[in-house]
């Protein structure tokens, strides 16, 4: 087994990061990237934004959706678990699947050793007819890439940036999640985790999954004193 194989194969996906458990009000910018990145005609796109606004999620949903079996054999790679190893490791042969996802490019984005790697994977891709889709904290002009043939690249295709969710919106997503998974969260609970919890997406929906245990675990609803004694608030 090649080395890209070995660690493309070691990447588990997170099953809750689907298209269905995106929340993406009509209008906004996560809105369009569902659209765009369902689009298969769309050979290469580049998605940017802060963390916590659904980047990895959207990148492991595409991965996740499976048309007659067209995403079989896709790869999503999170540079923040691969940056360390060597490029070439990581990029070699990526243009045999059907779809790569690359995500936190700003890891690697003003390497010198990376530049030419990821270069050739986008003409690999492009001769091979791999979708390729890219993310990065920065949109393509703050990414500092010392390449000017790679800048170019990651210009010639669709950018999308998605910006942080409104307070509204938070709650709205929090209260989202929540019927996903059978639960009801009130507004007044909800805006309490808002105001007690880090605003980040990543650490809003750990708490979810710890209340969603707790919940089943002890059958009962998401009450004010139940989220309070679970999560320690």
């Amino acid at each position: 087994m090649k080395p890209t194989e070995q660690l493309s194969l070691a990447i588990a996906l997170d099953d809750q990061a689907t298209f269905d458990n995106y929340y993406a009000p009509n209008g906004t910018p996560q809105h369009m990237a569902t659209f765009l990145l369902k689009d298969e005609g769309r050979k290469f796109a580049y998605l940017s934004g802060g963390s916590g606004t659904g980047l990895s999620h959207l990148l492991q949903a595409i991965c996740q959706t499976t048309v007659l079996g067209k995403n079989v054999g896709t790869v999503y790679l999170p540079l923040k678990d691969l940056h360390s190893y060597q490029p070439n490791q990581v990029l070699e042969g990526l243009e045999k699947a059907p779809l790569v996802c690359i995500d936190d490019l700003q890891l690697v984005a003003s390497i010198q050793d990376w530049q030419i790697p990821l270069f050739n994977l986008f003409n690999n891709c492009r001769d091979s007819g791999t979708r390729l889709v890219i993310a990065g904290h920065q949109p393509v002009d703050q990414l500092d890439i010392p390449l000017a043939d790679l800048l170019s690249r990651l210009k010639s295709g669709v950018s999308l940036h998605l910006p942080h969710f409104s307070d509204a919106d938070q709650r709205r997503l929090l209260q989202y999640r929540s019927s996903r998974r059978g639960l009801y969260l009130s507004d007044d609970v909800a805006l309490f985790l808002l105001h007690r919890l880090p605003r980040d997406t990543h650490t809003l929906m750990e708490a979810l999954e710890q209340l969603d245990k707790a919940s089943l675990r002890e059958q009962r609803r998401l009450t004010m004193p139940f989220v309070k004694e679970t999560l320690d608030l």
